[in-house]
């Protein structure tokens, strides 16, 4: 009985000297600051009236409460390890892999009737491929969508989900399709996630001028047999999902990627989807081939299955 208290204590006593030991980060840190300037980035977007950022300030205790809630369950790691399923499924025999990056460039173009001369002259200097990656995709910015096809619009939001509206029309008049979600591409709906979105507007967007940017991807091998969450909490630090917007040009430029019904197919882990429009974001839009045609629906963030793996982007290192 002596021994198992002599030993209870020394398990407490190093307990508590591992805590004593172990910095706690405050805001006033490095890495404090930087979430900081992350609300900071995230409160200035918002655009608050007077009267709004007052009701906010009133509900001071609430909103504590809910960004130390976020906090908490940003920095639990594993969360969703369990959310995995052993897959042997495949690309399509008749995808070679991404085709040559001037090739997509100038199909790009053709297709939204968008300049490619800034992106062709910027492939003459890529960096090298980072590690994971299959090769490089050519992707419109959806500004310069925008910009040329709908100038009347200005919200980004909106922006992207008349973008993914686009490219699938473009779809339906090249081969059999069928979105399970049309009438739902809605900004209350849809929407990018802030990773991708930070991704795309800081590390690509912002050092490629011009119509058409390119990115160095991966279809979804990589995370194949993973739930939507668990591709997304594992995403090394470079990395970042592809949306509905990105995964649908790539199927315009390469149909073949999409020919059967055992393949893999596509989690599009870039976005969110709220099923009843309320704020919830539970599901993650999908991309698949089925009875003959290619199919555009969604399905919770959750699921792990045998034929999808979520595609994603990277950002070059150096």
């Amino acid at each position: 009985m002596r021994l198992a208290r002599k030993v209870l204590v020394l398990l407490n006593n190093l307990k508590i000297n591992k805590m004593m030991t172990t910095k706690l980060i405050t805001s006033k840190d490095p890495k404090g600051l930087h979430a900081v300037s992350l609300f900071e980035s995230a409160y200035n977007k918002l655009g608050l009236t007077d009267e709004q950022a007052q009701m906010l300030n009133e509900k001071g205790g609430e909103f504590k409460e809910k960004i130390q809630k976020i906090i908490r369950e940003l920095t639990v790691k594993n969360q969703y390890a369990n959310e995995v399923i052993n897959s042997n499924y495949t690309y399509p025999k008749e995808y070679k892999g991404p085709k040559l990056i001037i090739e997509q460039v100038k199909t790009i173009a053709e297709l939204f009737g968008l300049d490619p001369k800034e992106a062709l002259e910027f492939i003459k200097t890529l960096p090298a491929i980072p590690d994971g990656t299959e090769g490089w995709l050519a992707v419109p910015k959806v500004s310069a969508v925008a910009k040329k096809h709908f100038p009347a619009i200005t919200d980004p939001a909106m922006q992207y989900c008349e973008a993914v509206k686009m490219v699938h029309a473009k779809l339906a008049k090249s081969r059999r399709f069928t979105n399970y979600r049309d009438g739902e591409i809605v900004p209350n709906k849809l929407r990018q996630s802030a990773r991708t979105l930070d991704f795309l507007e800081q590390f690509i967007e912002a050092k490629q001028p011009g119509d058409i940017i390119i990115i160095a991807v991966q279809y979804g091998m990589r995370h194949r047999g993973e739930s939507v969450r668990r591709a997304r909490e594992i995403f090394s630090f470079n990395e970042f999902g592809l949306g509905a917007f990105a995964i649908g040009c790539m199927a315009l430029v390469h149909p073949e990627r999409y020919v059967r019904w055992e393949e893999l197919d596509t989690d599009c882990a870039g976005d969110e989807f709220s099923p009843g429009g309320d704020g919830v974001f539970s599901k993650a839009p999908v991309f698949c081939f089925d009875d003959g045609e290619l199919r555009f629906f969604t399905h919770d963030v959750s699921v792990a299955s045998v034929g999808y793996g979520s595609a994603s982007g990277f950002v070059p290192q150096g």
